[in-house]
């Protein structure tokens, strides 16, 4: 009997397991599929309209958000808005410490980072200000191109450290404790970068996850500098620059990079076309470049100029369109389809 019954379970079991295999395939027909997709939409403008009293043409360059501020560089000046309801706060002309007064001129680049605010200017100077009051803590630079800089075309600033972008291909590293109240004007860096290419654009970088990114326009790559290698090797790179990791791109110009919360916010230029790209940023770090958003206009109108600097505020998305000077406020929306197989 128990002979019997084991040959009908080897009759049984093999279909047994193929009625379970129908049944999942059917269970996975019937289930929905979820796809999210993004897009972005017209939010607002910002323009020399949006400026109280200004009678000079608006040239947005770098920009920054820090604590709902959006910091604009224009021209000779730093702009100040409110990054939420976008009403201009305020116009800093001037580098202010006691009795000192430089004014600002040839503005390229703004960065952000723990109470200071870093203005990087072509008349080879980095500026300091206070984040909070505005006032000058220190500069960097004495204006004369053969000293500290060659001019400065980019500035990040992340983690006690200080990028500095010069003319061509040259990045200064410094430590923030260095530039105090009472610190020398011609520091001396603390590590050098090598970007391959470059000559006097204004270039955008940021830091994420241990490593500084810069959107290397000229080289045709996003260039990767893994900061604990900057440190490890940063006497020997004073003679022997370091060179970045990258992937090489054939048609596409990197011209804008920053981090957010879930994001690299970048801009690219392919072809002559200007693309504004979201890449998720984990990914983006493995230099895996699958664009969730990748766009030239919104929803078919008004093509972007050159984006030369990103940012973003929540679902907002500010970007620097210096081709047609404004910045263009720009909302990411969320949309999920369920897909229902039946």
């Amino acid at each position: 009997m128990e002979l019997k019954y084991k040959k009908v379970m080897k009759h049984i079991l093999p279909l047994i397991l193929v009625l379970c295999f129908f049944t999942n395939c059917s269970k996975d027909d019937i289930t929905s599929k979820d796809y999210t997709y993004y897009y972005p939409t017209e939010e607002a403008t910002l323009t020399a309209q949006n400026i109280p009293g200004s009678t000079e043409a608006f040239d947005p360059k770098g920009i920054a958000i820090s604590k709902e501020k959006l910091y604009v560089i224009n021209g000779n000046v730093l702009e100040v808005f409110n990054a939420v309801t976008f009403a201009h706060l305020k116009t800093i002309k001037e580098y202010v410490k006691g009795s000192t007064t430089i004014p600002l001129t040839s503005l390229t680049s703004v960065a952000v980072d723990n109470g200071r605010i870093y203005v990087g200017s072509t008349e080879s100077r980095l500026f300091v200000f206070d984040e909070t009051t505005n006032i000058g803590i220190s500069t960097v630079g004495n204006g004369q191109w053969w000293q500290t800089f060659v001019h400065v075309f980019g500035v990040a600033v992340k983690d006690g450290l200080v990028f500095v972008k010069e003319k061509e291909k040259s990045i200064k590293v410094f430590e923030t404790s260095q530039i105090t109240e009472t610190s020398n004007w011609n520091l001396e860096p603390i590590a050098k970068l090598n970007t391959l290419n470059g000559y006097t654009e204004v270039y955008s970088m940021d830091v994420y996850n241990g490593n500084l990114v810069v959107a290397g326009r000229d080289a045709k790559s996003y260039l990767y500098y893994n900061i604990a290698n900057i440190k490890a090797n940063a006497a020997k790179s004073l003679t022997t620059p370091i060179e970045p990791e990258k992937t090489q791109f054939l048609d596409i110009k990197p011209i804008a990079v920053n981090f957010s919360s879930e994001w690299a916010v970048t801009s690219e230029i392919v072809g002559n076309i200007s693309y504004l790209k979201l890449y998720p940023k984990d990914e983006f770090i493995k230099q895996n470049y699958k664009a969730v958003v990748n766009v030239s206009d919104i929803l078919g109108q008004n093509p972007f100029g050159t984006i030369v600097g990103t940012a973003q505020l929540n679902n907002l998305l500010f970007l620097s369109d210096n081709t047609n000077k404004k910045i263009r406020i720009v909302k990411l929306n969320k949309s999920t389809i369920a897909e229902q197989n039946n």
